[in-house]
């Protein structure tokens, strides 16, 4: 369970294991240079360039379905429940050469599917994550509409793409201070209080 920094912290957090891991080879061929990147809505309708890349688009966040029945009442709990979160995220790849653009794509994809999981070790520290914290990195199958609308919101020209979901992000609450209950209250209307 984290803060409201956890958000960024796993898209950040899947470039820098990416980027950290890509290598200078593969199979005996050397493999084109590539960064990782997180991009904002605004970058990446901005985006025009064709460097060698693959950027992480956070398209959308949902309520994890299994835990929106632990939604807290009226009244505040003691302990309430965290928050958990599933980021749906699209990796995109940027080249002005075909083969450059697969294969850091296709890289990327199988490293995602060797190494599926985020655990506190390989998350930033910014969200302050408990030592048992997992973050599951899975595909996710993004209709051909979905991908164009997405895309036709963005403005730059349709960049191969594959969608993943993060999941489960836990936000926790923070912290109420302590204080006595309310029992009673008083109003007074007019220009000048009575006594």
């Amino acid at each position: 369970m984290a803060n409201v920094f956890a958000i960024h912290s796993v898209c950040s957090s899947i470039a820098t294991f990416l980027q950290n891991t890509y290598p200078v080879s593969s199979g005996g061929q050397p493999m084109p240079a590539c960064t990782f990147e997180v991009l904002s809505s605004n970058q990446m309708a901005g985006t025009q360039d064709d460097n060698n890349r693959v950027s992480l688009y956070l398209y959308r966040v949902t309520v994890n379905e299994h835990s929106r029945h632990q939604r807290p009442g009226r009244m505040p709990q003691a302990n309430p429940a965290p928050l958990g979160l599933d980021l749906h995220i699209m990796l995109s790849a940027w080249s002005g050469s075909a083969m450059d653009e697969q294969v850091a794509l296709a890289w990327t994809i199988r490293q995602l599917h060797l190494y599926p999981i985020l655990d506190a070790s390989s998350l930033s520290p910014e969200p302050a994550w408990s030592a048992d914290e997992v973050i599951q990195v899975v595909p996710a199958e993004l209709s051909t509409e979905d991908i164009m609308r997405i895309w036709d919101a963005l403005e730059p020209s349709y960049r191969l793409s594959v969608s993943y979901i993060a999941r489960m992000v836990r936000l926790d609450p923070d912290l109420m201070s302590e204080a006595r209950p309310v029992v009673a209250t008083r109003w007074d209307y007019g220009s000048e209080a009575r006594t």
